[in-house]
């Protein structure tokens, strides 16, 4: 059984439970970090020393990093749909990945940061205005690519879709300016009909909201 230190409200969390939850593994999930805390104490700074979440454990291997944990679940456990063995094939999925990760994302944070962590009165508007603005057009491209889906690959969910969509309950839950996305929309619609999505990306957030 793999254990997950993590809570649920983590994004990064997240990638590894939705990951777990689509291949259909065993775990338990112990909450650390935040209202939670846990993660500065000797015993979890020996499995991270970042003191971040996640971080797994799955026999006598521990891990942190959510997107490499994502990797090792896919490699190890995942068929080869949603882990393409064939390089080629698993190559274009990962440029997507990439992409989530070092584009989508860092457009939402923040605006997720000003939204939620941030009390109202002492909230940066003008960074929300912004990041709205730069969100609207990496959106727009998803929007492209997702036209040709249903999902990021074409017919199937792979884990490409793990990186990118776990960010959508907050893009689409949260007060800006969106673009006009109808095939993202679509898509998120789709997601929150499979059962893995709506119990672990479709988490409330607001144990993180600031008071």
């Amino acid at each position: 059984m793999i254990t997950v230190h993590g809570r649920a409200s983590s994004a990064n969390v997240q990638i590894v439970m939705w990951t777990i939850a689509e291949l259909g593994l065993p775990y338990r999930r112990i909450d650390v970090s935040g209202p939670y805390g846990g993660n500065d104490t000797p015993e979890f700074l020996a499995m991270n020393p970042n003191g971040l979440v996640p971080v797994i454990q799955d026999g006598d291997l521990t891990m942190f990093e959510s997107a490499a944990i994502m990797r090792y679940l896919g490699a190890t456990y995942g068929d080869d749909t949603f882990w393409p063995k064939d390089p080629s094939r698993r190559a274009s999925l990962d440029m997507w990945a990439e992409w989530a990760k070092t584009t989508f994302v860092p457009a939402i944070v923040p605006i997720f940061s000003q939204m939620v962590r941030t009390r109202e009165v002492d909230r940066n508007m003008a960074l929300v205005e912004n990041s709205a603005k730069q969100l609207a057009k990496v959106a727009k491209i998803a929007d492209a690519r997702i036209g040709n889906g249903p999902f990021l690959a074409g017919a199937a969910l792979t884990f490409a879709d793990i990186v990118f969509a776990h960010q959508l309950y907050r893009y689409f839950t949260l007060d800006f300016d969106r673009a006009e996305t109808p095939n993202l929309e679509a898509y998120y619609e789709r997601l929150a009909q499979r059962p893995a999505y709506a119990e672990h990306v479709m988490v409330s957030y607001e144990e993180l909201r600031a008071k």
